[in-house]
């Protein structure tokens, strides 16, 4: 696609085009690190949201989970205990950021253990079992091989009762109703295993991603770290993903860029890869918080509240983005929708912090500070 759309602009205006950018999110944020890794050429500036870069074990995790919630009735967590989970860790985490406002800045800087949700009496949908309680700390631990090494991330808490959150991602509308198991369970019986009779039951964290390494991470993976072609041509990359993804994991993104960072330097790394972790956002857009920040786009003109005209001016200008705007919409996928809210985004590791006056509604009144 890119060499065809090249060859046809070069024979529309007689001239290559000055500069090419790529910005996508979710498999195209997979794509996206595809190009900066096998294709550096192709792209001055890329973006890539919320990639499911580490597919063969995103995957692995999602059977880990299914395993988690449904191996045992008694395991499931139906959807209506969602509010009380959500509500159970803003309770403990919303303030940790200094300030109260339904939004958590960094949860993995806060400790939430879910066991405050105990049933101690008759089960209602305010508490969870024993057996749910389990599944949900497995959900938020992540997979991990036999041996306790960490086989990838898990899920954040903050988000779970959230529209396009958990309900459709993790534990669907009903058992074996979830995005997750549709994902999860046909990509070992059709890509993996190609056995129509294959049942995640019988998923073992081990062996099965071992196995799937060997058949398909060549293929399906962007996991390298080595951007050195890219960033030798003056190649400019931005990742973000937002806290509150229940589909691609958040940390398993932060993981990559540390990645680059320990490959390439960091000091060096920096000059070329940005990452703008985003509070309350779902997967790619949508969620309480200030959500939009040009992403979706082509473009405004403003470079401090749009990310592609972030990435095109650091590409043509050599300013690398600190921070970007925010804006939470009546309608997220309207940018001419009314705006609510805004908060920056601060590039990885600085967070957001409020200064102590004026609204908490306004950007203006937030600083980004290392953590």
């Amino acid at each position: 696609m890119t060499l065809d759309a090249k060859t046809i602009l070069h024979a529309f205006y007689g001239d290559a085009p000055a500069h090419s950018y790529f910005s996508s999110c979710s498999n195209g944020g997979r794509q996206a690190l595809m190009e900066a890794q096998r294709f550096p050429e192709d792209y001055d500036g890329i973006i890539a949201g919320a990639p499911g870069n580490n597919w063969t074990h995103l995957l692995a995790n999602s059977a880990w989970d299914l395993q988690a919630t449904l191996g045992s009735p008694d395991s499931y967590i139906s959807s209506k205990k969602l509010p009380a989970i959500r509500a159970a860790a803003l309770a403990a985490c919303d303030a940790a950021d200094g300030l109260k406002d339904g939004i958590i800045e960094d949860p993995s800087r806060c400790h939430f253990d879910p066991s405050v949700l105990a049933c101690l009496g008759p089960e209602t949908d305010s508490c969870l079992t024993a057996p749910q309680l389990t599944a949900l700390k497995k959900l938020y631990a992540g997979a991990h091989f036999a041996g306790g090494k960490q086989v990838f991330p898990g899920y954040e808490p903050g988000g779970e009762a959230e529209l396009g959150g958990w309900q459709l991602w993790i534990t669907g509308p009903a058992p074996a109703r979830s995005a997750w198991f549709g994902f999860g369970a046909q990509f070992f019986k059709n890509m993996m295993f190609e056995d129509p009779a294959w049942d995640f039951h019988s998923f073992d964290i081990d062996r099965d991603t071992k196995a799937v390494d060997a058949k398909l991470a060549r293929i399906l993976n962007a996991t390298d770290p080595e951007l050195s072609r890219f960033r030798a041509r003056g190649g400019k990359l931005i990742l973000y993903h937002g806290w509150n993804d229940a589909a691609s994991v958040p940390r398993s993104t932060i993981d990559y860029y540390n990645s680059v960072l320990a490959k390439a330097g960091s000091a060096d790394a920096r000059g070329f890869v940005g990452l703008f972790m985003v509070p309350g956002m779902q997967h790619c857009y949508g969620g309480s918080a200030p959500n939009s920040f040009g992403q979706l786009g082509a473009g405004s003109g403003d470079a401090e509240r749009d990310m592609f005209d972030a990435i095109e001016r650091w590409v043509e200008q050599g300013i690398a983005p600190e921070r970007i705007i925010a804006t939470k919409r009546k309608n997220d996928l309207d940018p001419r929708s009314e705006p609510l809210r805004t908060r920056p985004l601060c590039a990885y590791p600085s967070v957001a912090r409020y200064k102590g006056t004026g609204s908490t509604d306004d950007a203006a009144n937030y600083a980004c500070v290392a953590p």
